[in-house]
């Protein structure tokens, strides 16, 4: 060939040159751009030669981006209110192109030598040390940085700034920093002290050094994810990083440990092992939040990391519940498909579906496995199948521990009972169950996880001592397409009120039964909710259940609790029960004291009352909510307004109390207005609880004087901690020009920073006043927000989802689907566009079947 092809994206080339060895002169190249591909062709003067190597040389400009990828922009204000300017890169998944041409796909794994020319009052940063800084001028500093190991270019990275620093040395000797403007780095030793902890514990667990000398940690004043895994220089949000032992609450604290776990979990999988192409996102991102889990549980074991985790699995339910979900593992070709992997299904189904594999080959098993297969392709790329492959070999020994849980035979009339008196029989003949000559075929069953799309429904039924299974695919939606051919291999647990020892059994057929040694009042399947599936129990099995929370609801664990909670719901969805089934099993929440149960149940309710709220004709929506709030009065009334007890009663107290006070509880909004006019007296100086302020400032926001008493704190850079916090009580603003205002500001990048917007206009959309503005500010501005926040991301995803979410009419379903299919088929393609529109049909169907019968329960159910 005489053509090499590179990717470039708004690079102005200038000159390039060709050279074959150091005897022969370099030949220039002709360029040519091809920019819909993102690609340049380089065109030798004569054929380059198989086998031989060749430099390339090219000379080009461009200018820093405006946006959040490529080497980007950012700027911050000292505590003077002086502007000051950084540059950063954001390269993952194809924006390396921008930076420097390249072949920018994940399997082309180089090493990369950088050297970055500043002047003397910035510091530049990159993947590695600096070797030598070379002084060229008076004003300009050379510096050149040690060659990386063999990377993808996704994970090259530079920054350009005044940044400061404080460091420590790892127990295995790697030096970690953390980096921020000037002003905050007194906000940085948590994260130091998390980051040395995580990185040590990785090394450990996964018996593979860290292969770099250094880890640096910088917070980036501009950022649009929460955080990015490049080697060796990792970057996040401030919000992601930086923690205030004064000011910041529980919930922040428990957030910066998780994102930095999660970033340190990708040096070794995602940096080290890649995987080969963007359909296997998942092997990246599922086992970065899954190792989150794994490790924080050890390093930080008083933040109950656990009953974070759980809660995400639900989120991933929610979508993949829905037509427009795709496999874990699904083919992308174009940058905005790639940019739609890195969604909930990559990242929080499978990290829920590595968690049930844990729980089926236990944590050593799995250990095992992901060691061997961190080991045996360190510095490669990887597919689905080569994980799944080294899983099987790992669990080979581990097969013999189960033979004592089967029937000697298949065909045997007799089911003779094993030791632990647990038997089964099998209706087809499929040799699904485990023997001694069999290893468990990991491959088999976590294909049926990754490559189909959506989960199974388990539908149990109790005939004295046998218990019937069935299994299919769980779908919302009006026309649902069936779900025949959908087929999992589920590995079922259970407990029941015989027995509180888990059982296990892998089903793989549609139909199965299990024979118990004795009747039993109960059966839970899904203990702990451990696996990514949810449960029906036919005839009287409800009752029976909702019958033992009501008697003593702490016979099964809060998990457990939590699970039940969730699934009578997402039953309702599919007309399975009825919605006054699940309202009486919410009647035991009032006893109810554990975090995951109580958030749960407000997690089913709350949704319902907004939806009955956007159409209150008849005061149905303010009974509910004065039922959701009796509910949880007790609890409500007994939290202390402080920053007592554990991270779990923390985080419990801070969406309690927010709740409270949104809602207009009174003795809340008393109190909170209360806290709010001291603090306001005393300019803000006054110290107040963070767990509380969330609910305080809500509370405080709802005034005009208010507002703008809380926008002028949060210009402040003292407020910087609690931003967050303050966005989220200004867009609960009654009035619409504060609301418009808001989310002009957003765009505009200044008072407001433009990486907050998304989440500020989901806020306003999910306020009464808000609704129509929000829906109306993303119609007339979309073209600047996808040109600021790019086709396909998160952020562009999470406002067409968020906002649409509790629109429940016909008119609203039509406006949503006549604004996007107005605009250029790639917008009106995009798979969000998809989840808003059956979430919207999803809503009318529930309207239509439930509105009444709410109404009816709770005149009949008055707490």
């Amino acid at each position: 060939t005489s053509a090499v092809v590179l990717h470039s994206k708004r690079l102005r080339i200038t000159g390039a040159a060709i050279e074959a060895g150091s005897a022969r002169p370099a030949q220039k190249a002709r360029v040519l751009e091809h920019q819909a591909l993102e690609q340049v062709a380089l065109l030798a003067a004569e054929p380059l030669q198989a086998g031989q190597y060749y430099t390339l040389s090219i000379q080009y400009f461009a200018n820093l981006s405006e946006s959040f990828h490529g080497f980007y922009k950012s700027t911050y204000r000292t505590q003077e209110g002086e502007l000051r300017v950084l540059a950063a890169t954001q390269f993952e998944p194809t924006a390396a192109r921008m930076a420097f041409p390249c072949f920018d796909e994940p399997a082309f794994k180089a090493r990369f030598s950088i050297t970055i020319r500043r002047e003397p009052k910035h510091l530049a940063l990159s993947n590695m040390p600096i070797v030598k800084s070379v002084t060229i001028t008076p004003w300009l500093v050379e510096d050149h940085f040690d060659t990386t190991v063999k990377m993808s270019t996704y994970l090259v990275a530079f920054i350009v700034s005044d940044f400061k620093s404080i460091s420590k040395i790892t127990g295995h000797g790697v030096k970690i920093s953390v980096y921020t403007v000037p002003d905050k780095i007194n906000q940085a030793h948590y994260a130091l002290d998390a980051a040395v902890k995580l990185l040590d514990f990785y090394e450990d667990y996964f018996s593979i050094p860290y292969p770099l000398p250094k880890q640096d940690l910088a917070a980036i004043p501009d950022f649009q994810s929460g955080a990015m895994e490049n080697w060796g220089l990792t970057t996040y949000r401030e919000s992601a990083l930086l923690y205030d032992p004064e000011k910041s609450s529980a919930s922040s604290k428990l957030y910066v440990t998780m994102v930095i776990a999660h970033e340190l979990a990708h040096q070794w999988f995602g940096n080290l092992v890649t995987m080969e192409w963007w359909d296997d996102l998942w092997l990246n991102e599922g086992f970065a939040v899954f190792m989150e889990f794994v490790s924080v549980s050890v390093t930080h074991p008083e933040l109950r990391v656990e009953d974070y985790f759980l809660r995400r699995c639900f989120d991933a339910i929610e979508v993949d519940s829905l037509n427009s979900s795709h496999p874990i593992s699904t083919p992308v070709e174009d940058p905005a498909q790639i940019l739609e992997m890195f969604d909930n299904v990559s990242y929080i189904k499978g990290s829920c579906i590595l968690n049930m594999l844990r729980d089926y080959l236990t944590a050593d098993v799995l250990k095992a496995g992901l060691v061997q297969y961190l080991q045996k392709y360190s510095y490669q790329n990887t597919k689905n199948e080569d994980l799944w492959n080294i899983m099987t070999n790992a669990s080979i020994p581990y097969s013999l521990m189960f033979f004592n849980f089967i029937c000697p035979t298949v065909g045997s009339d007799k089911n003779e009972l094993q030791g632990d008196g647990f038997c089964r029989t099998q209706q087809s003949s499929s040799n699904a169950h485990w023997t001694k000559e069999e290893s468990l075929d990991v491959r088999a069953m976590m294909d049926t996880w990754t490559l189909q799309k959506g989960f199974p429904l388990v539908t149990v039924t109790v005939r004295g001592k046998n218990v019937h299974l069935q299994q299919e695919r769980y779908m919302k939606g009006v026309d649902s397409p069936s779900s025949t051919g959908y087929l999992w291999h589920i590995p079922l647990t259970y407990i029941t009120s015989k027995s509180d020892t888990v059982q296990r059994f892998l089903m793989t057929t549609k139909a199965d039964v299990i024979i118990l040694p004795e009747e039993v009042e109960w059966v839970k399947f899904n203990v702990d909710m451990n696996g990514y599936y949810i449960v029906h129990y036919e005839d009287d099995g409800w009752d029976r259940l909702i019958n033992l929370l009501k008697e003593n609801h702490t016979v099964i664990s809060s998990n457990d609790r939590a699970s039940l909670i969730n699934n009578i719901f997402q039953l309702v969805s599919i007309k399975k029960l009825s919605i006054s089934k699940a309202f009486d099993l919410t009647l035991y929440l009032k006893h109810e004291r554990q975090i995951m149960p109580v958030l749960q149940g407000m997690n089913e309710l709350i949704p319902i009352y907004r939806l009955l709220e956007r159409r209150d004709m008849d005061g149905t929506a303010k009974q509910l909510k004065e039922y959701i709030i009796n509910l949880f009065k007790d609890l409500i009334d007994k939290q202390s307004w402080s920053d007592e007890g554990s991270a779990s009663e923390r985080l419990l107290r801070d969406s309690l109390l927010l709740f409270a006070c949104v809602h207009r509880y009174q003795p809340c909004v008393d109190k909170a207005k209360g806290y709010f006019t001291e603090w306001q007296k005393s300019n803000g100086t006054l110290s107040l609880p963070a767990d509380v302020k969330t609910a305080v400032y809500a509370v405080g926001a709802q005034t005009s004087e208010g507002w703008d008493f809380l926008l002028s704190k949060y210009r402040l850079h003292l407020f910087n901690v609690e931003r967050q916090n303050i966005e989220l009580a200004l867009s609960l603003s009654r009035s619409k020009d504060k609301l418009q205002w808001l989310m002009d500001q957003g765009l505009r990048g200044d008072i407001v920073r433009t990486q907050d917007l998304p989440r500020i206009i989901v806020f306003v959309a999910k306020t009464p006043s808000g609704c129509h503005l929000a829906w109306t500010f993303l119609k007339e501005n979309w073209e600047k927000v996808v040109e600021k926040f790019e086709l396909g991301s998160n952020s562009v995803a999470n406002i067409v989802t968020g906002l649409t979410s509790r629109y429940s009419t016909r008119s609203q379903l039509a406006q949503v689907k006549e604004f996007f299919s107005s605009l250029e088929e790639k917008s009106a393609r995009l798979r969000c566009v998809q989840q808003a529109i059956e979430t919207i049909e999803d809503n009318i169907q529930w309207m239509d079947t439930n509105f009444e019968k709410v109404k009816t329960w709770l005149q009949n159910n008055q707490l």
